[in-house]
């Protein structure tokens, strides 16, 4: 008899491009397509999946699979080892079997901005997302919903999808702020949060990373939430961006005034969060910090 190996939460899905659109100058939605996206599990937020591109100069992706698929990539040699990069799944239609992800268009200096540019329908790649077949939890994603108190949403334009994702997923009667830092104006998309929670562009054209964010966090805090008279001794342990990754996140949702989900560049989320948590004196179980890349180095899958 046959046995049946059981399901990993993740799997590798081999895809093709169906559709390319531009969005804005800095967004671009690819639709992925494949024989079994049907099986990709729609969980919302801000669900997590790596997208391994093409090889210079080669069609297709061919990924190792099963759980072990990461480790025997990482053992490949370089020249055999596709790069991978980590995006936020948009949408999801099992129905269709199609999968939406958001691509922000930096430079031209990267393979995953390169691939983005000159993509077309028919490409062929290999996505890493969760199983709808696994029965547990998939990982992946990082917002709580929180059971009380309001919400603070903030990042750059590598989070807009992200925060778009979770915007669409909040119940109607949510309270807070959602600030998005974009290159332009007309980066602004056309999302449509609850009544009660206020989105915020904030195009800082040739301004520094966070010229923008960074006191639209700050006042926004104080609007959402008094001050703590004094911070709460040691609350901040600091983060040495340039030697460790900034991910620090709550287990469950938390109960608390406010809930606050950061990511984006690490050194502007690293200063919101010494102003969050050593500033202001938040709770660390109730404030999400991701440094989604870091200014001057290569992203890594």
């Amino acid at each position: 008899m046959t046995e049946t190996l059981p399901i990993a939460p993740w799997r590798v899905f081999t895809v093709e491009v169906r559709a390319v659109h531009r969005l804005s100058p800095s967004f671009v939605r690819v639709t992925f397509t494949g024989p079994d996206l049907d099986r990709f599990a729609d969980n919302g937020w801000d669900q997590r999946i790596k997208l391994a591109l093409p090889l210079p100069g080669r069609r297709g992706v061919r990924l190792p699979d099963g759980p072990d698929w990461y480790t025997r990539w990482r053992a490949l040699p370089e020249e055999q080892r596709n790069p991978i990069r980590t995006y936020t799944v948009r949408a999801v239609r099992p129905h269709l079997a199609e999968v939406d992800v958001d691509l922000v268009l930096h430079g031209d200096g990267g393979p995953a901005t390169r691939w983005a540019r000159r993509t077309r329908p028919g490409d062929e790649l290999a996505l890493v997302g969760p199983d709808a077949g696994y029965p547990g939890d998939h990982g992946g994603i990082e917002f709580r919903l929180p059971s009380t108190g309001r919400l603070l949403l903030a990042g750059d334009e590598t989070a807009a999808p992200a925060i778009a994702a979770i915007l669409e997923r909040l119940p109607l009667d949510a309270c807070g702020r959602a600030l998005i830092e974009v290159p332009a104006a007309a980066d602004a998309l056309p999302l449509v949060p609850p009544p009660g929670v206020e989105l915020t562009w904030l195009p800082r054209g040739s301004a520094a990373y966070g010229s923008l964010l960074v006191p639209a966090v700050t006042a926004a805090t104080g609007d959402l939430i008094a001050a703590v008279a004094e911070p709460a001794t040691g609350a901040d342990d600091d983060v040495d961006v340039d030697t460790e990754i900034l991910w620090e996140v709550p287990a469950e949702a938390p109960s608390s005034p406010l809930y606050a989900w950061l990511a984006g560049e690490a050194g502007v989320i690293r200063t919101l969060r010494r102003h969050l948590v050593g500033e202001r004196g938040l709770d660390r179980r109730a404030v999400a910090f991701m440094g989604y890349w870091r200014l001057g180095r290569a992203d890594v899958a």
